[in-house]
């Protein structure tokens, strides 16, 4: 049997890459959300939350993850953060193969995947889709988010491949700059191009 044409979705923080992703599941593609699963994980009850707790201990309650505990032992340590990532980034592949395996007979999945090419996700996918808008508008965009700072959005960047360098690296880009109509047209057009439109 074939297996699904998969897209990979990715872009830099403030794209707009999640309204993206919903466009995707709204024209019926099957999205897979990485982000969402670490959410899952080290959220209440979540599979993360016992060797989180073991490694960095005082992160986590009854709610889940301290998310602003975690992100202070964490945040600016590179090594740090790479233990954190050794006991979350199985627990995501393994959800993306559960994924992957109920969605093997339809022709289309996305996986949204925030660091596609700075985690060699790239690899996992057939075609690259990157959601991109103008710094000045991904600028506004993030610090108009609750308890962030000029200094911490200039360090999550540093974390990140830079848009232009991602652009060049996509089968697609996808601007989120204008009205949402044309972001949606553009993603309907992504998917007439890989040949799968929606119930297939």
């Amino acid at each position: 049997m074939r297996k699904p044409l998969v897209l990979g979705l990715t872009g830099s923080i403030g794209m707009g890459k999640s309204t993206v992703a919903a466009m995707f599941a709204d024209a019926g593609v099957p999205v897979f959300d990485a982000d969402a699963e670490v959410h899952r994980l080290q959220g209440p009850g979540g599979a993360a939350l016992s060797e989180i707790e073991a490694a960095f201990p005082g992160t986590t309650g009854p709610a889940g993850v301290d998310r602003a505990a975690l992100g202070a032992a964490v945040f600016g340590d590179d090594a740090v953060l790479a233990r954190l990532e050794a006991i979350v980034h199985p627990m995501v592949a393994q959800a993306r193969a559960a994924f992957m395996a109920s969605h093997a007979d339809k022709p289309l999945v996305l996986l949204d995947i925030p660091l596609l090419f700075e985690k060699q996700g790239w690899s996992q996918v057939d075609r690259i889709v990157v959601v991109s808008a103008p710094a000045e508008v991904q600028r506004a965009r993030v610090l108009a988010r609750p308890g962030m700072t000029p200094e911490r959005f200039e360090a999550i960047l540093a974390r990140q491949l830079p848009d232009a360098q991602k652009r060049a690296r996509a089968d697609f880009v996808i601007s989120t700059a204008g009205p949402l109509d044309e972001t949606r047209a553009a993603v309907a057009r992504v998917i007439a191009c890989v040949g799968a439109p929606p119930g297939e």
